[in-house]
């Protein structure tokens, strides 16, 4: 082989390291945005536990079925949406919410007085969690305050407003 052959084929070796690097560089970009991430109009399964500030688990469900949601479609808390954003299959998260970003401060003013007889029997005592329906029929957890001899209060806040929500959550699946 001469030196001027030698020379060819390292211009030809060159010249294809020069192709070849732009067409597994694409592959590699390509490759690395294929990895499904949660975004909106994504359904994304979550396994995920819920604590309150005391430590008490406020809701988990880990071992059981996956809550399954559309991401950016207010079925969870919006700020929980917007902290899962971006992550992956298996990715997990711990995410602190306050009370403002979660289900609000407490309003004393959100009280509610009805006849005792409206409220099942089992159900007159204080602190026990009933389902009411609003005016646009959706149902929501109302809380027994006070029980007197004609009438009882309940309590309209959510049962976790003034509260700080901490979740762990593992993203199982992305569709």
């Amino acid at each position: 082989m001469s030196i001027g052959s030698s020379h060819r084929v390292a211009a030809l070796a060159a010249a294809v390291v020069l192709v070849v690097l732009p067409i597994f560089g694409a592959r590699a970009e390509g490759a690395a945005s294929s990895v499904a991430k949660v975004a909106n109009g994504k359904k994304i399964s979550i396994e995920y536990t819920l604590q309150l500030d005391d430590g008490t688990q406020a809701d988990s469900n880990v071992g059981q079925a996956p809550l399954v949601y559309e991401q950016g479609a207010s079925q969870i808390l919006p700020a929980l949406e917007q902290a899962l954003a971006g992550l992956a299959v298996n990715d997990t998260k711990q995410v602190t919410i306050p009370p403002r970003d979660g289900y609000g401060d407490i309003d004393p003013k959100r009280t509610k007085q009805v006849a005792i007889d409206e409220i099942p029997e089992a159900a007159r005592k204080v602190d026990a969690v009933l389902i009411g329906v609003d005016a646009d029929g959706r149902q929501l957890p109302v809380r027994v305050q006070k029980v007197e001899a004609e009438k009882v209060t309940l309590d309209l806040n959510h049962p976790l407003a003034g509260r700080t929500l901490n979740f762990d959550v593992k993203i199982l699946k992305i569709e």
